[in-house]
């Protein structure tokens, strides 16, 4: 996952609103969203090359995603999966925060990452670049390939436009869904530079990915209601067709 929008208690309706862009090398294999057979509580889409994922839900009310931090000095970027880190929250019941407290202990070396977790009670964001977990407070949020709200133009422009989408009576998916579609590149002023040189910060300055290799492989929308009803749905883009999975959950 690499660019991660969020709304947090904003809006008369929904408590969560989640919009969201996975970036992957379109040759890495990967099974699109549904319950896990070995896991049946488990909906998301799956890594199958290492088994974890990027973003998913529980029928408990879990909610996990991640992004990876940028830093090509890193020198674990390459070590365990981090989808392991989403799926392995989504598998247990531990609260976040003890969760957060679990992955300090163990000592294990992955690549930097942002990691967002919900138990159903609390909304947490932790870096393993910072080593700090943030409280999710109310209002509109960003995450890309740095810190939380990290100011690079997808994240603006993502906060604006789902800002504008808030600000009407209603959410409709699909406004969700072009604002994820969004190939814009910002001009070269405004990229950070990360340390990638300056041909691959452009690559990947838009919100939406495309390039030979490497690009979004999926969309994906989640409205969590006040009353505890949330609507997951993924689109998935994979050699030029589009699919698209839904499903439901009362919590």
């Amino acid at each position: 996952m690499c660019t991660l929008l969020l709304a947090y208690q904003a809006h008369p309706q929904y408590r969560l609103v989640i919009a969201a862009n996975r970036d992957e090398y379109y040759r890495r294999p990967t099974a699109a969203a549904q319950f896990w057979k070995d896991a049946p509580h488990i909906y998301a889409g799956r890594d199958l090359v290492h088994g974890g994922t990027w973003l998913g839900v529980t029928t408990t009310g879990r909610i996990a995603a991640l992004t990876n931090y940028r830093d090509p000095s890193d020198l674990h970027r390459h070590g365990p999966s981090r989808g392991r880190l989403v799926s392995g929250f989504l598998e247990e019941d531990a609260a976040a925060e003890a969760y957060v407290a679990s992955l300090r202990a163990s000592g294990v070396a992955y690549g930097g990452y942002n990691l967002l977790l919900c138990d159903g009670e609390d909304l947490l964001c932790y870096s393993n670049k910072s080593d700090q977990t943030i409280r999710i407070e109310p209002g509109i949020h960003g995450l890309s390939n740095h810190l939380l709200d990290t100011p690079w133009p997808k994240v603006r422009c993502g906060k604006d436009g789902l800002a504008r989408i808030l600000a009407g009576k209603s959410v409709v998916p699909e406004d969700l869904f072009a604002l994820l579609a969004d190939d814009t590149h910002p001009s070269d002023a405004e990229l950070p530079d990360t340390g990638v040189g300056i041909d691959l910060e452009r690559l990947l300055s838009p919100v939406f990915i495309k390039s030979a290799e490497y690009g979004t492989r999926c969309s994906t929308v989640l409205l969590v209601d006040h009353e505890g009803k949330a609507t997951f749905i993924e689109r998935s883009f994979e050699g030029g067709a589009v699919q698209e999975k839904q499903a439901e959950f009362s919590w």
